[in-house]
């Protein structure tokens, strides 16, 4: 495959307008971490954004910052560190996961609408984006939001450019806001909940005034492989509190006290708090490069522990839970099981399971992303004639589109 790198939107413009009038299909990439991710798409060159890089605009005052999409992520959190402030919504890095290699762009970041533990309260990546430039099927530049949303102008554009992996557009400039950085936090751990304790357990946390920014369920299965084999001994269902010290401090002892109802309560430092939810966001379970298929499933967080207990019963499949259990990571031991996962998932209220990882063989013959439902499949190919007339983006990348 061959790599083209404009330098400017001009020129990224003029790449597309080519392979339009040509009608020769493109692929889209940043950093390329997600690399094997999605249907598969066979096309002759691959149009990356890499060289679209650096910090256009950064107010820390104004908390939004504005950069090319090219811009390595670690050059945007290096920025941020410095001024005290962060991304909300804690994005995910899928190199351990993927088996991948390369820097994750922040364009690729809002493109897959990447998003970690922190979700729950802060919302996707998409929630954070305020404005969007990219390039069209037709190599039209266009620019949708802003730096200040005060209306609704271009706000849909954006959200819909968010997820839409390079099928719509090239990114190729993004504006999105960058909150403060929580000065301390801590984690509450109890230990011994199997997957349905564990739901009511953080249901109950989340109902509390604390303001819980994480909670998650490590079933013994997976438990051993976070901080370094430190937690305490057998299933872990773990509760973040952040924010400043004095108040972190108190809004943990009032929810250690709380969840003592559930079972045995230990606490985590900054530190090791810290240490555990990047694990937890990065899937270190399964970060092992192994070829077993792995999914991501959302549903309704007191359905997934019934969901992973449904497929018990049919296959081999390793799970644990992120979004107060309405994030699913689930490792199959065999095959892929597609259709008895979708199957079990719509009979307990629909969802949506994106297979992340598995061989190739297994990747051809599944459908990466959640099939759509006939209404929702003709408007998503009437979006995607609107954005790329002629369908050189990524054809067949995600299914339907």
């Amino acid at each position: 495959m061959i790599d083209l790198c404009p330098t400017t939107e001009e020129e990224a413009a003029e790449i597309i307008r080519a392979h339009a009038q040509a009608g020769t299909p493109l692929s889209i990439a940043g950093g390329n971490t997600r690399s094997g991710f999605g249907n598969a798409v066979t096309v002759e060159h691959r149009l990356r954004s890499t060289a679209l890089s650096g910090i256009v605009a950064y107010n820390p005052g104004e908390m939004v910052l504005t950069a090319r999409a090219g811009t390595p992520l670690a050059e945007i959190e290096a920025a941020l560190a410095k001024s005290g402030q962060t991304m909300a919504f804690e994005p995910m890095d899928h190199r351990p996961l993927m088996g991948t290699s390369g820097e994750p762009t922040i364009g690729g970041i809002f493109a897959a609408n990447v998003s970690g533990p922190r979700r729950l309260i802060s919302g996707a990546a998409r929630d954070s984006l305020l404005g969007v430039r990219f390039v069209n099927g037709r190599g039209e530049a266009i620019k949708a939001g802003g730096r200040v949303m005060k209306n609704v102008t271009g706000l849909d554009l954006v959200k819909l450019m968010a997820g839409s992996h390079g099928t719509l557009g090239l990114i190729t400039e993004v504006t999105f806001r960058v909150p403060p950085k929580p000065k301390s936090e801590e984690t509450i751990v109890i230990s011994g909940l199997n997957d349905a304790e564990a739901a009511n357990a953080m249901a109950a946390a989340m109902a509390m005034p604390v303001e819980v920014s994480g909670a998650a369920h490590l079933p013994m299965t997976v438990a051993w492989t976070f901080l370094g084999n430190r937690l305490p001994e057998g299933e872990a269902t773990v509760l973040r509190i952040e924010g400043l010290p004095a108040s972190v401090t108190t809004r943990a002892e009032k929810l250690a006290a709380a969840m003592a109802a559930f079972g045995p309560v230990a606490r985590l430092g900054r530190d090791d708090s810290a240490i555990l939810w990047r694990e937890i966001r990065d899937v270190k379970p399964y970060a092992d490069g192994g070829p077993r298929p792995v999914w991501r499933v959302s549903v309704a967080p007191s359905v997934g522990h019934q969901l992973v207990a449904a497929l018990r019963l049919e296959t081999g499949v390793d799970a644990f839970y992120d979004w107060q259990g309405g994030l699913v990571w689930m490792r199959m031991e065999a095959d892929a099981e597609a259709g008895l996962l979708r199957r079990f998932m719509h009979i307990l209220g629909g969802g949506h399971a994106t297979l992340m990882r598995a061989p190739d063989a297994m990747r051809a013959a599944t459908s990466a992303f959640e099939p759509q439902v006939d209404a929702v499949a003709r408007l998503s190919a009437r979006v995607k004639e609107k954005f790329d007339p002629v369908g050189i983006f990524s054809p067949g990348k995600m299914g339907g589109w």
